[in-house]
């Protein structure tokens, strides 16, 4: 069966999009709109599809069926929102949107027009990431007591000063949390459940020129019991692999990007050993850690397969709606949390 894609906003990241649909059969790139003509014209003659420099025109194309929106993040609602109401199914970039209100708007748009939703995260298609899940829901851990994301990232000051709409609150939505950390974010609320409690501190310390944070730390409260930690920074040379750990009373892992670095339980199985020698050194890119394009296209070409199947089969994606929204309002969390000087409950 073939599915016609279009691509809003055709920046770095819409490239990533569109290596990952060449190599899926039967997703046909068939259209992009960016509201900068050259550069539409110049990604449809790379990539493919017909470029559009006016949005309802794009939407109107007749081969479209499903819409992936990859504009900055404080803009993301209003192309989704449009799209689900002409009944294309809509594919977000993280984050969905800035806010839990803007985020709820899309849901509600998508619920409105029965049409599918789903949020890029492609770190969840990661197989070592589908172990680990299975390996917390399992039990293997025993009673987990802590669970840390840790994205110390490196972005240079030109990173900021080149982009028109990166460090802004109205269309970055915040800074080292919610560009970079937030993949961290989403994979470790993925592992272990909701946040219920979060007490944050922020700060721009290795930047300038910029409004949003740079640095971040916030401790966590789970509703299973454990505690928990995130740090975030873009101001960390060189850059190093985004880390999860989580400790429990009868096994421990570190996961680094797709690396496991610890996979240690108080009872082991006999595939332990495989999977320790598998995922030893898996990454093969520099997982974003201090170049935005070093990062690779398979996990979003994972996602927009589930995408697909959950289409044909009238299924909900691994990444729906709902789901995409868990990791922004933790985020919001932290940012309120960090404003008033207080501890926040969530939900919001």
């Amino acid at each position: 069966m073939k599915h016609g894609f279009g691509i809003i906003g055709l920046g770095l990241i819409a490239e990533m999009h569109a290596k990952a649909l060449k190599e899926i059969p039967g997703a046909d790139l068939v259209a992009c709109f960016d509201v900068d003509m050259a550069r539409a014209d110049s990604f449809s003659k790379t990539w493919g599809g017909l470029p559009f420099h006016d949005l309802n025109a794009f939407l109107a194309c007749p081969e479209l069926e499903i819409v992936t929106i990859c504009t900055p993040s404080g803009l993301h609602m209003e192309s989704a929102v449009a799209a689900a109401h002409v009944k294309k199914h809509v594919v977000v970039e993280k984050p969905l949107e800035i806010t839990v209100e803007r985020c709820d708007a899309i849901l509600q748009a998508a619920k409105d027009n029965h049409v599918l939703l789903s949020g890029i995260f492609p770190s969840r298609f990661h197989r070592v990431a589908k172990i680990v899940k299975e390996a917390v829901d399992s039990g293997r851990l025993g009673t987990i007591v802590l669970a840390d994301a840790y994205v110390k990232w490196f972005r240079s000051q030109d990173y900021y000063d080149a982009s028109g709409w990166k460090g802004t609150w109205a269309l970055d939505g915040g800074g080292a949390l919610m560009n970079q950390s937030i993949h961290a974010i989403d994979l470790l609320q993925w592992f272990m459940g909701p946040v219920v409690e979060i007490s944050a501190s922020i700060g721009t310390i290795a930047h300038e020129r910029i409004e949003v944070e740079d640095t971040a730390v916030a401790t966590l409260r789970f509703a299973n019991g454990a505690l928990g930690v995130v740090e975030g920074t873009t101001g960390a040379y060189p850059g190093f692999f985004k880390k999860i750990e989580i400790s429990g009373s009868q096994g421990s892992i570190v996961l680094e990007e797709e690396n496991l670095s610890t996979w240690k339980f108080l009872t082991e199985l006999p595939h332990d050993t495989s999977i320790r020698a598998e995922f030893a050194a898996l990454t093969a890119t520099g997982g974003g850690a201090a170049d935005p394009s070093a990062i690779g296209h398979h996990g979003h070409k994972m996602q927009f397969l589930d995408i697909i199947q959950a289409l044909e089969s009238g299924t909900q994606p691994l990444v729906n709606g709902e789901e995409a929204r868990k990791a922004v309002e933790i985020i919001q969390g932290i940012y309120l949390s960090a404003k008033e000087g207080r501890t926040v409950q969530l939900p919001l």
